[in-house]
C-alpha cells in the first residue's frame, strides 16, 4: 500500500493531521518540537561541514542515536541531545509558548 505522505513536506502532513484531529493540539506541538529539533540538528551540522562519524568522535555519542535523533525514528534524552549539539555550537532554549490554540 502506497503512503500518501511519502513525500509530502511537514507543513502539509501537520495540516491534514489538524484537519483530522488524528492528533491533540498537545501531540502537536510535541511532533512541531522533534521536527524542529531534527531539522536544526541537520543544518548546524551541515554548516560545520561536520559528518556523523565525525560529530560522534566531538559529542561522544555513537553515530546510530544520531542518525536516529535526525530522521525523528527516536527522541533522546535532553543530556544526549545537549552532548550532540555542542560541538555545533548550538544549545536548547526554553522560551514561551505561543498564544494557546495556535500551532
Amino acid at each position: 500500500m502506497k503512503n500518501k505522505y511519502l513525500g509530502s513536506s511537514w507543513q502539509e502532513l501537520k495540516d491534514e493531521l489538524k484537519k483530522s484531529g488524528a492528533l491533540s493540539p498537545e501531540d502537536m506541538r510535541a511532533s512541531e518540537l522533534r521536527v524542529s529539533l531534527m531539522v536544526e540538528l541537520i543544518e548546524a551540522r551541515k554548516e560545520k561541514g561536520i559528518s556523523q562519524q565525525k560529530l560522534e568522535q566531538l559529542s561522544g555519542v555513537k553515530r546510530p542515536v544520531i542518525s536516529r535523533l535526525e530522521s525523528g525514528k527516536t527522541m533522546s534524552q535532553i543530556d544526549t541531545v545537549l552532548k550532540v549539539l555542542a560541538p555545533l555550537g548550538k544549545t536548547l532554549a526554553i522560551v514561551p509558548l505561543e498564544q494557546k490554540g495556535e500551532l
